[in-house]
């Protein structure tokens, strides 16, 4: 592994690039600790106090973030808004011809798509960095970190002035789009994919704090440990996982292409066991925060106040059996639903048939598509208690000891080790290239 680590600073070319990606990674997290103009510094450490307490929607906006929502840092919204964006886009491809045309159309419809993804990601900054700002005048944010009640933290001050409003916005908006250029920088100049690192350092970073509020909290040698042990499970079981594939041997037959005719070949198509990745987990943690957005609108008194504690109780309490089994149930639904989206039976089919490839054993067009279909649905199973076991593993322990704050959260594992994994993979091939032993290739040994 060290022979490996040397062998990739001896490649110019590979060296600059990772050089030039922990460059682009300390802007932003030099971003992300530079405040906003116009708030008021003396409340960002009361709202701090109120996400590492509460959890709900604004602890997992500020995992997003790397703790710089809390600072109302010029990077709040973080990469957030892009991801969004690129969701949003993927879902439309299905329903909106046009889209799938594009998506079609190959490395030319590929960027409309991401001149679109663009525009949507700017409309989603402006929209959430507005709201935010009304959270912070009306003194409300805290309230988003479980109980649903104003906390009277005012990051703007009391009745703050327009121009304050509006200079929070967009400073707000603009950290948004500096962040996704700086994701394609990444991703052009680079190594590995821009989004992902960027995620995977505003992850990384919050962990040191998130594992010395377990030992400030008292929690004790033994369950610290136990703790530190369920995390390195959770590793191990993250990377078996995800290296996991179902291979579909595809044979090509002959083909005559103008006066030459092509030689025959075979491949496969590699299915992952995690064809969703953490996009399923990051769905039902968002439809599981609905009800605390809800209840933050709401009056007070009355049936407002039965229906509120109702939400508290059981809806987004993490110790409850309730939010347990419905976090566990939609982690699983939103799997099947985004595999499916994924990877369509039916379009791979016929592609494959284009192509003038087959599998062997199975006739070429519906039969095709059907294959296809149950080999994604035997996958998708595991792939999908896997991702709610990881899921709701920190929930567990939540609910078992009283802990206000698991570090290894099973969305930043997800995160942290499988962008580990992609970028690892990526290094690894750029020294195969050069005859250099890469790092996957010596952890096998001889």
């Amino acid at each position: 592994m060290i022979s490996s680590l040397a062998n990739m600073f001896k490649i110019r070319d590979l060296r600059n690039k990772i050089l030039f990606v922990l460059l682009i990674i300390a802007v932003y997290r030099l971003g992300a600790h530079v405040p906003v103009p116009g708030v008021v510094y003396s409340e960002l450490s009361k709202l701090s106090a109120q996400a590492a307490e509460g959890g709900g929607v604004l602890s997992l906006l500020n995992l997003f973030s790397g703790g710089a929502l809390t600072k109302v840092a010029i990077f709040a919204l973080g990469i957030m808004p892009n991801i969004t964006a690129s969701i949003i886009m993927q879902l439309l491809s299905v329903v909106i011809p046009k889209l799938e045309q594009w998506r079609e159309e190959g490395e030319t419809g590929q960027k409309k798509i991401t001149q679109w993804t663009r525009y949507l990601t700017l409309t989603l900054a402006l929209i959430q960095s507005s709201g935010f700002a009304y959270l912070f005048s009306k003194g409300n944010l805290g309230g988003l970190g479980g109980g649903g009640q104003a906390t009277g933290i005012h990051i703007l001050g009391q009745n703050p002035a327009l121009w304050r409003f509006a200079l929070v916005v967009l400073t707000m908006t603009t950290g948004t789009v500096l962040i996704m250029w700086l994701g394609e920088l990444i991703s052009q100049r680079g190594i590995g994919n821009g989004m992902s690192l960027i995620i995977f350092a505003s992850v990384v970073s919050t962990l040191p704090s998130e594992i010395y509020s377990v030992f400030k909290a008292d929690a004790g040698l033994a369950k610290v440990s136990v703790i530190l042990l369920i995390a390195l499970a959770m590793i191990v079981g993250i990377v078996f996982i995800e290296s996991g594939e179902r291979r579909i041997q595809v044979q090509f037959a002959k083909r005559v292409v103008g006066r030459r005719m092509t030689a025959g070949g075979s491949t496969y198509i590699p299915l992952k066991v995690n064809t969703g990745g953490v996009v399923p987990v990051i769905f039902a943690s968002s439809i599981l925060y609905i009800p605390t957005l809800f209840i933050s609108a709401i009056p007070t008194g009355g049936w407002a106040d039965s229906l509120r504690s109702f939400v508290n109780d059981y809806l987004i309490n993490p110790r409850s059996a309730v939010y347990i089994m419905t976090y566990f149930l939609l982690v699983i639904g939103f799997s099947y639903f985004y595999n499916m989206i994924q990877f369509d039976p039916t379009r791979q089919a016929d592609f494959l048939k284009k192509q003038g490839g087959y599998i062997p054993g199975v006739r070429p067009g519906k039969a095709t598509a059907d294959y296809f279909a149950k080999i994604l649905n035997r996958i998708t199973l595991p792939g999908a208690l896997y991702l709610a076991a990881i899921a709701i593993t920190p929930v567990l322990v939540l609910a078992f000891w009283n802990i206000q704050q698991f570090p290894f959260g099973g969305v930043s594992m997800l995160i942290a080790v499988g962008v580990a994994l992609e970028t690892m993979k990526q290094i690894d091939s750029q020294l195969m290239m050069r005859n250099y032993e890469g790092f996957l290739e010596a952890s096998k040994g001889p």
